[in-house]
């Protein structure tokens, strides 16, 4: 008989999904119970939010391949939802389906995040110099707290954290423009220039991710002002070093 996987994963707990027990004198035929898909969905979603975090601080590392097994019996978990994760993050540019193996880890050049800047750049510097001329001062102010919690990120040196932060900041100017489509490709675009260089730091230095956040701030003041001259300067150099 197999023996029972650890439920401590290697990238943090994933708490075990338990049915809500019936309540003392219920009667037991007055509902059907919770699909099973719907459970699955909730672990396969936090195995994926553990996959990328583990992509994005560098503890998968990039070249090496890992198998759905191997990474199930890290989480505690089975195969079914490993394997489903990383279906999407294959969607998404981070790993490479190796046939009767498993999946390996994107290598990503410095030219492929230059480029990956250069595209992100080409979208969304004409939409914020938009957005400067038709958005009132009051609204780039609602931001404030968002660019706050890039710093409040960036501060700890937890790259994963900042990622987040640092994608949601950017995903609510964007939002602005009512355009659902821009948003969405301008948020995997983000998303596949946050994985890291096969070489470097893939903690990033906690001192380049405070600079970066502190364009933040000023592309709000920048905003505010219709500063456009600053506006289009501060987005082009912010995706050129953000990806650090």
């Amino acid at each position: 008989m197999e023996q029972a996987r650890p439920r401590e994963a290697a990238y943090g707990r994933i708490p075990a999904v338990r049915a809500p027990e019936q309540a003392r004198g219920a009667h037991t035929h007055s509902g059907p119970p919770a699909p099973r898909p719907v459970r699955r969905h909730s672990v396969r979603g936090q195995i994926l939010d553990a996959l990328r975090t583990a992509l994005v601080t560098g503890e998968l590392a990039p070249g090496e391949v890992y198998s759905g097994p191997a990474l199930g019996a890290r989480f505690g978990v089975s195969a079914t939802p490993v394997r489903e994760a990383m279906q999407q993050l294959a969607l998404e540019g981070a790993v490479e389906v190796v046939p009767n193996r498993g999946f390996r880890v994107t290598v990503r050049s410095a030219v492929e995040l230059a480029e990956l800047a250069e595209v992100r750049s080409l979208i969304e510097v004409p939409v914020m110099l938009r957005l400067a001329l038709t958005v009132p001062a009051g609204r780039w102010c609602e931001l404030r707290p968002l660019a706050e919690a890039t710093t409040a990120a960036a501060a700890t040196g937890n790259r994963a954290a900042y990622a987040e932060s640092d994608r949601a900041f950017h995903r609510a100017i964007l939002s602005l423009s009512g355009n659902h489509q821009l948003v969405t490709v301008a948020d995997d675009l983000h998303r596949r220039s946050q994985w890291p260089l096969l070489t470097g730091d893939p903690l990033g230095r906690r001192a380049d991710l405070l600079a970066d956040a502190a364009e933040h701030l000023a592309l709000l003041d920048a905003l505010a002002a219709q500063d456009l001259t600053v506006v289009q300067s501060l987005v082009r150099e912010h995706f050129a070093g953000a990806d650090r």
